[in-house]
């Protein structure tokens, strides 16, 4: 292996909460990243590795996905979760045409901006909300740099009519929710008549709480969104073109997040980061 991420969900499974653990003994977490090959063949005959945070790792070619050389290592390390996510997430649930405009919280984590930077090459206006915080405003500067419509935080939209916020913006169709709680109350505000919200994620740990009077006068539709259930469906053939058509976008600028690079050796460093104990930081790669 070459490098991997931390992703929430890997430490989900590292925590025994995920609903996919993976066996026991000898569990390795990690569910990406990008490799070199050393050998290949009927001889290569070691039992299967489950993760990706090891150096070498054996696995049968059908998982396997070759990228061209001149791929930043750490977006290739990076590209099937995250990026994918928010390219499945906008195509999958609402037809979206350009000018049409969606609505997510949890906007800087590295799918909020790739829905951001996807959602523009298609001519799709966003609007951000974002947990208030010290460095918001700077935080609110990247994003819009990023290429989004509007960005607030929570306090900001603590108003009795968030719509009022919109400008000239259509009312969003689709929204994406991956805190729960006050944040995912706002998405619903938010939605326009027959709107639909699709869950990924719960970050704040708290209940998606929907009024009755959502249902019957707007006649939301809530939805949820899964990538490991999607990648195990008849739809997962399309991935790899998904995959060469992310990093693409990443070669020609138009789809790029911060991460930081962390040796192996600084694993523990880099899983605490990962967890929150040094403040906002970027998203943590190991390099092998």
């Amino acid at each position: 292996m070459l490098a991997a991420p931390i992703n929430p969900s890997d430490i989900n499974r590292v925590e025994g909460v995920y609903p996919v653990r993976p066996p026991l003994p000898g569990a390795v977490a990690g569910y990406e990243g990008v490799g070199q090959v050393h050998a290949l063949g009927p001889a290569v005959a070691a039992p299967l590795s489950p993760g990706t945070w090891q150096t070498y790792i054996v696995k049968h070619e059908s998982v396997w996905h070759k990228v061209r050389s001149d791929v930043p290592m750490e977006y290739a390390a990076t590209v099937t979760v995250n990026p994918l996510t928010a390219l499945r997430m906008l195509q999958d649930f609402v037809k979206l045409n350009p000018g049409d405009t969606i609505v997510q919280n949890g906007a800087t984590s590295i799918v909020g901006q790739c829905v951001i930077q996807l959602a523009k090459v298609h001519g799709i206006h966003t609007i951000n909300i974002i947990r208030d915080r010290p460095g918001s405003e700077e935080a609110k500067d990247k994003l819009k740099q990023l290429g989004a419509d509007e960005v607030f935080t929570e306090t900001q939209l603590d108003i009795k009519n968030v719509k009022s916020m919109l400008g000239a913006l259509p009312e969003p169709a689709l929204g994406f929710n991956c805190v729960g709680g006050n944040a995912a109350s706002l998405i619903l505000k938010f939605l326009r008549q027959g709107g639909t919200m699709v869950t990924y994620g719960g970050m704040s740990k708290k209940p998606v709480t929907v009024p009755t009077s959502y249902f019957i006068f707007k006649d939301l539709s809530l939805r949820g969104f899964w990538l490991q259930k999607w990648m195990n469906s008849d739809k997962a053939d399309d991935c790899r073109a998904m995959i060469d058509y992310l990093l693409g976008l990443v070669q020609e600028g138009k789809l790029k997040y911060e991460m930081e690079m962390s040796p192996f050796s600084e694993f523990s460093l880099a899983l605490d980061k990962a967890l929150g104990k040094h403040g906002s930081q970027p998203k943590q790669v190991l390099r092998f």
